[in-house]
């Protein structure tokens, strides 16, 4: 089993994981790249010169934490809310080109596989967890695994308090009864 990404800080983790995207050849960012919105929900096209390959680590990260996911789902993660003047925001979905053509360009460098008989979507391969398990940044500073205590409860409590979860659900049933014929 590879190393734990959860314990490394983000940021930095999904700057190195794109350098180390910059390097190989097939990651390079599509001509009309600089002329598109991320999604329906953006005002203008990003402006960073490495969006690309930011985007392209952050997918391969998500992909490592997910296991198997589509271009759906990432759609709806690189979402956003839209601004509608006077209206309230509504959520938008990202642009799902932008996403299919960053998993096209893993699948051609081997990095990721298509996956269509029991689950669909999209996984790494054993060289995509390797290229990803490869980057080591420093831990969360807000992260202290030493202090962190896990407190398991007997198999004697979880029945009791599943119990008197039960029966407070039944005395809320009887309240809210009373209440209505209280009412006519």
């Amino acid at each position: 089993m590879g190393k734990n990404i959860y314990t490394q800080d983000t940021g930095k983790y999904i700057t190195e994981l794109a350098e180390a995207l910059k390097k190989l050849p097939e990651f390079k960012a599509p001509e009309w790249a600089g002329f598109v919105k991320s999604g329906i929900s953006k005002a203008r096209p990003p402006a960073q010169e490495d969006f690309w390959h930011i985007r392209s680590a952050s997918i391969l990260r998500q992909l490592y934490i997910k296991g198997v996911i589509g271009v759906g789902k990432l759609r709806i993660r690189y979402g956003s809310k839209k601004d509608r003047g006077g209206r309230p925001d509504k959520f938008k979905k990202a642009s799902g080109k932008i996403i299919r053509t960053i998993l096209q360009q893993a699948e051609a460098a081997g990095l990721v596989e298509k996956l269509s008989k029991l689950q669909f979507g999209r996984r790494l391969t054993e060289a995509g967890r390797n290229l990803l398990d490869s980057i080591e940044v420093g831990e969360k500073e807000s992260l202290d695994l030493e202090k962190t205590v896990v407190k398991m409860v007997p198999a004697q409590d979880v029945n009791e308090v599943q119990e008197n979860v039960e029966e407070n659900e039944t005395i809320e049933e009887e309240i809210v009864v009373e209440e209505n014929k209280d009412g006519k």
